[in-house]
């Protein structure tokens, strides 16, 4: 008697905003795929939707609650993440069915929020399988070129920009880990790294001395 191994559940992704954005996309979504799941490339195959929002502008906050109503449109099951997490209340208010809401780079709490509302299956043939080799994790770019993000959040506070609060004060990536990405990069194609960060000028002055 074969026997018959349940279908994993598929997240579909809307991501906004800039590189950095694109890069916690891409993060979030390899945990998932690691974690047993599928990816949905639209709404109607998706078992839960995340939106990966962006707050910088009036204008990005309209964009990000226009592609969370839609989501919530043409799914109904919608998790909400990035910048614009932050303004959780926001977005509550105008959608108090969205199924969690996290602030940016909040890894675990995304992928926390998606076990919750759509758990995975793993019996004991699922966890036999071995994870696939995905480089340095799944891309939301073409395969020729990868963002590289080296740091996170700025110590600056100007007057026009309110990445800080969205984001924090910079945490600059350990250089060992930043190396090892880059050449799971290349092994994997790519030809051209694109190095990002909020403030790349000041990476590593928070762990000069380690």
């Amino acid at each position: 008697m074969a026997t018959q191994i349940p279908s994993p559940p598929k997240v579909g992704m809307v991501s906004l905003g800039c590189p950095k954005a694109l890069v916690d996309s891409e993060r979030i979504l390899t945990q998932l795929r690691s974690d047993g799941y599928d990816l949905s490339p639209d709404y109607a195959g998706a078992d839960v939707v995340l939106v990966n929002t962006c707050g910088f502008l009036d204008s990005a906050k309209e964009e990000s609650l226009e592609a969370i109503g839609e989501a919530r449109a043409e799914n109904g099951r919608v998790i909400v993440t990035g910048c614009m997490g932050n303004e959780a209340d926001v977005i509550m208010k105008r959608f108090p069915d969205v199924l969690a809401v996290t602030g940016a780079h909040q890894y675990e709490d995304v992928v926390t929020a998606v076990h919750a509302a759509a758990p995975a299956a793993r019996g004991a043939f699922v966890d036999l399988v071995p994870r696939r080799d995905m480089g340095a994790g799944l891309k939301l770019t073409p395969r020729h070129y990868s963002y590289l993000k080296i740091s996170e959040g700025c110590n600056h506070r100007c007057s026009f920009c309110i990445i800080p609060s969205l984001r924090g004060d910079l945490v600059s990536r350990r250089p060992d880990a930043i190396l090892r990405e880059a050449e799971k990069l290349v092994e994997a194609g790519t030809k051209e790294l694109l190095v990002i960060s909020q403030d790349t000028s000041a990476y590593g002055v928070d762990i000069r001395h380690q």
